[in-house]
């Protein structure tokens, strides 16, 4: 997972390591009335390092090209770049560290910058008035329903009740895919015909849900560009009609700048409250799960590690940036 991503914060690391050194080395030659020994008592135990913004014009420049090489939005990488430049900027003084340490906490103090707060979905199931209704948004081919399949699968395990809403009328066997996964787990599933109108069956589900006093409903809808007016219009319905407590986007994490741009359109569309990144065990480059956050304003809440159903990770950016330097 991310590994071209690691791989080019390793390599920044090291060369801000190699700059570092070669500033300390320059300005110690200029101080002749030190001997080597002071020179290396204060190396090891003081540590006095002076970087202007001449020293890291280079190196910054180079994360810059490699964060957008692993296609964080320019946004995000021009963000991430000041952020270390105005920590690694001006005097460390007794630092009692190794070099690529501070580089990495200053990574570190940058991406959890741009990732944002944790969004604590159980606490938001657990708080919320019953029943609650979450509505899945997105393009075809991301792993929507597969997503909402998971979800279902996530809160079933803690104990909740769920409906699931066959929201996509517009596909062939969109219907009937949803079907299969209420069937494998075990759950309701509320669905009209094909072309049948889609806010009319989230309304429907969440009667339903309402008079059998269950939980959570999770509602698919059909997969849509922006540039589809007449169905970005029945998801606007699908949102006005039943008031959604939670809109949630789901897209590719290997789709990168790809599905921040789709986010951020959805976005404006529709209000929506969080995200979800499917496939991100597939993904070397990271920008989606970089970008996203910072891009729409809000946050990710699962991560679509693989094939099944418990394939599904709440997202703690805490623990991202851990897999970024392990």
């Amino acid at each position: 997972m991310f590994k071209g991503l690691k791989d080019k914060l390793s390599k920044f690391k090291k060369t801000i390591g190699d700059t570092i050194k070669e500033t300390i080395e320059k300005k110690e030659i200029k101080d002749k009335k030190i001997s080597i020994s002071e020179r290396a008592k204060a190396l090891i135990l003081e540590r006095e390092v002076i970087l202007d913004k001449k020293d890291l014009e280079e190196p910054l420049w180079e994360l810059e090209v490699a964060l957008l090489e692993s296609d964080v939005a320019l946004p995000v990488a021009e963000k991430i770049v000041n952020s270390v430049k105005e920590e690694l900027t001006g005097t460390r003084k007794k630092i009692m560290t190794n070099i690529e340490d501070i580089t990495e906490n200053a990574l570190r103090h940058a991406l959890l910058k741009v990732l944002g707060k944790k969004f604590d979905f159980d606490e938001f199931i657990t708080k919320k008035e019953k029943p609650i209704n979450i509505v899945f948004v997105g393009v075809n081919g991301t792993g929507k329903t597969t997503s909402i399949a998971k979800v279902a699968q996530y809160l079933k395990n803690k104990g909740y009740s769920i409906v699931l809403a066959a929201g996509d009328t517009f596909r062939a066997g969109a219907i009937e895919q949803i079907e299969k996964h209420a069937n494998n787990l075990g759950v309701k599933l509320i669905k009209h015909q094909h072309g049948a109108d889609p806010a009319a069956v989230v309304y429907d589900a969440v009667q339903y849900a309402r008079a059998r006093h269950k939980d959570v409903i999770l509602a698919d809808t059909a997969g849509r560009m922006h540039t589809n007016i007449n169905l970005m219009d029945q998801m606007k319905k699908i949102c006005r009609v039943t008031n959604p407590d939670l809109v949630i986007f789901v897209d590719e994490a290997i789709a990168g700048n790809d599905a921040v741009e789709r986010a951020m359109q959805f976005n404006d569309a529709v209000r929506i409250d969080g995200c979800i990144l499917t496939k991100t065990d597939a993904d070397a480059k990271g920008g989606a799960a970089i970008s996203i956050s910072y891009s729409t304003g809000k946050p990710i809440i699962f991560l679509g590690i693989g094939q099944k159903y418990d394939d599904l990770k709440k997202f703690d950016p805490q623990w991202l940036v851990n897999r970024l330097f392990e």
